[in-house]
């Protein structure tokens, strides 16, 4: 296809910023080693204690990759895997317990899974990385870690969702962010609805909200609440409030994966919310180790079957009222076009031609070594050999990792909704100055020639890399720089604002059935041209 110059903007840039701490830290080929000591030789008994009487933490010293911390704290891991006196449990790290500038690449805190419910050890890595595509997620590899020098384990090394990671991935501080992470234990307060969670349903109260969030940064319980009242199909309301593009990312990773411990399943749980310089709230997901059919709950009833699991259904929960965001997003035509796109997107550039299967085990093969040596590990080296194609355990009955996979892909692929053809986008164009011109190129034409099916097609563009995307309709009648009527070539002419001389943008179609964008990845990658350029 023909087309304009290509700018990753946004990518580039994250990945300049990022690239040495991600690549030492997180890169995913590269195991750390993380030591960490205690003075106490009972250390596990003071950190059940800890553990069951909030967040306090045991001082230790902590050593990473050969780079030592003194007086670092150290608490079990949030959630429900916690298990007292458990010869395993993942660890939270606070590197700046005691001094704020104390940070390792720039990572002030360290957070271990202990991959509970995981026997093939891929699903967190795996997951994290599909993610990264498509939205801000956080990293994630592995990490071999010692205790008074013994060796405690394996674990899945998870980049933390803090201030440093907002900035990092948003290049800004951030007006509030919140996590999720519902209250299954204690008594619901009076007047809030009993089994809300994190599904964002209307609240009469801040405290309602409260008992299923946290504010990790800022104290915007206004905002979250005007957030769930504006939940009620009043697009423009919404759009307003809520990033849409990046919540039918999550929503759609989440269906793809069957990752039902997040805002799609039971709980409505596990993600972030994180409000940006526009008002908008982003979610971001997090805490992937059940993804791929391990939580097996969507709030309706029972625990499905691996069967039901394979085939569940694309536009799960688009009719429950119990589940505000998927009821606004996937009831309006344009969003669930949207929705079912990234859908795809999401089973093309990971699941097709065997490439799942080739990185689980690849994966596997790296780490096989280091989990031999885990005598604390949950499973036996067998069912971790067998875990990619077998079902593993009676009770819990975990799917064998790429077979899952390889079936609900083939269901999916039989879907109406994925057998559908999309808007093909074959050429995009931008006027230049015709050669020996003395007229000089002063705005932006631009030309997108697509198939014969093809109804609408727009252009999202901005004029520098902090600015806010707009939207504009190309035409195809004649009038628009689009050559002839109704010859499949759509036009538009886009002037500069106050002495603009870079157009960032990317191009939207839709039929009657689908929609595509170019690029593809459109997240991270635009088309970028210049009037210096366009003049040459």
């Amino acid at each position: 296809m023909k087309s304009s110059h290509i700018l990753f903007t946004g990518f580039l840039l994250l990945v300049f910023l990022t690239t040495k701490a991600q690549s030492d830290f997180y890169q995913i080929d590269k195991i750390q080693q993380i030591n960490i000591t205690f003075e106490q030789d009972n250390w596990r008994y003071l950190l059940d204690s800890l553990r069951y009487n909030g967040r306090e933490m045991l001082a230790g010293v902590v050593e990473i990759n050969g780079e030592k911390i003194e007086k670092a704290g150290v608490r079990y891991r949030d959630g429900r895997v916690f298990t007292p006196g458990a010869k395993r449990n993942g660890l939270y790290i606070q590197l700046d317990l005691n001094d704020p500038a104390k940070n390792y690449l720039g990572f002030k805190a360290i957070d271990l899974s202990s991959a509970l419910r995981d026997p093939s050890m891929v699903r967190e890595v795996t997951a994290h990385e599909i993610a990264r595509k498509y939205m801000p997620a956080p990293a994630a590899n592995y990490a071999k870690v010692y205790i008074n020098k013994d060796y405690y384990g394996l674990f899945v090394n998870v980049e933390v969702v803090d201030e440093n990671f907002i900035q990092r991935n948003f290049f800004i501080k951030g007006k509030a962010l919140f996590h999720c992470d519902p209250n299954t234990v204690e008594t619901v307060p009076d007047n809030c609805n009993v089994k809300a969670y994190g599904s964002l349903q209307k609240e009469t109260s801040k405290e309602c909200f409260q008992f299923h969030f946290e504010a990790i940064m800022g104290n915007d319980w206004p905002g979250l609440m005007e957030l769930t009242q504006s939940l009620d199909g009043n697009e423009k309301k919404l759009e307003k409030i809520l990033d849409i593009d990046r919540a039918l990312w999550m929503l759609a990773f989440n269906n793809v994966l069957v990752n039902l411990a997040s805002y799609s399943g039971q709980y409505s749980q596990n993600y972030y919310l994180f409000k940006d310089d526009k008002g908008r709230f982003v979610p971001i997901v997090n805490h992937l180790n059940l993804a791929f059919g391990s939580f097996k709950n969507t709030g309706s009833g029972s625990d499905l079957g691996i069967r039901e699991l394979m085939t569940l259904d694309p536009l799960l929960n688009a009719d429950n009222e119990d589940k505000p965001m998927l009821k606004a997003l996937l009831n309006n035509e344009l969003f669930q076009k949207n929705y079912l796109a990234h859908m795809r997107r999401i089973v093309v550039d990971n699941f097709e031609d065997g490439k799942f299967e080739n990185r689980s085990k690849a994966l596997q093969q790296m780490i096989r070594p280091h989990l031999m040596e885990d005598e604390n590990r949950y499973y036996e080296m067998e069912e971790f050999d067998k875990s990619l194609t077998a079902i593993i355990g009676k009770r819990s009955r975990i799917p064998g990792l790429v077979d899952f996979m390889e079936k609900r892909i083939g269901y999916l692929n039989n879907l109406p909704g994925f057998t559908v053809v999309p808007p093909d986008i074959s050429a995009i164009n931008v006027t230049k100055r015709e050669r020996f011109s003395t007229n000089k190129i002063e705005d932006f034409k631009i030309q997108a020639t697509v198939d014969q099916y093809t109804k609408k097609v727009s252009i999202f563009y901005r004029f520098d890399d902090e600015g806010q995307f707009m939207e504009k309709m190309m035409a195809d009648d004649g009038k628009n720089n689009d050559g002839e009527a109704n010859d499949g070539t759509f036009g538009i002419e886009i002037q500069p604002e106050n002495g603009a001389q870079i157009l960032e943008y990317y191009i939207f179609a839709e039929n009657a059935k689908s929609v595509s964008y170019d690029p593809p990845n459109y997240m991270y990658q635009r088309h970028f041209t210049s009037l210096s350029e366009l003049n040459k």
